[in-house]
């Protein structure tokens, strides 16, 4: 599961995912990409469930390359505690996606299996998204 090694605060705001992604829309590495087109934040089982799909459809040719990283702790409390008593313990951690931005490219196979690896491994997000090749 993807979570950072260590970070400066243990607990963050929730904020706001205003306007389109300013970096990561364009793809840098591979040849195809999986798109976000709404505003979410996907948790770190979500991509490594996606990883997966992906991977095993591709038959471990090829490259993956996860464009986005889970940074932001969610704090949950416990069941049935009373209102008050502080915030709650970090429960797991999620990745802020703006409309526009590369969550997965892959490269080393052909467009009908990327399509088809893609579009299992977009069933296991939580947000609308859309397979990108890259214009040659």
């Amino acid at each position: 599961m993807l979570q950072p090694a260590r970070t400066k605060y243990r607990k963050q705001h929730k904020g706001r995912i205003h306007g389109a992604a300013k970096g990561g829309t364009s793809l840098n590495f591979g040849e195809y990409g999986l798109k976000a087109l709404e505003p979410e934040r996907i948790n770190a089982r979500e991509i490594e469930a996606a990883r997966r799909a992906i991977t095993r459809e591709m038959k471990r040719a090829g490259r993956v390359w996860i464009r986005v990283f889970p940074d932001v702790p969610v704090s949950k409390k416990p069941a049935e505690v009373r209102m008050g008593s502080g915030k709650g313990a970090p429960e797991y951690w999620v990745a802020k996606i703006k409309p526009g931005r590369i969550l997965f490219e892959i490269d080393g196979v052909d467009e009908a299996t990327a399509k088809e690896a893609m579009r299992l491994g977009a069933a296991k997000l939580s947000i609308a998204t859309k397979f990108v090749a890259r214009n040659i």
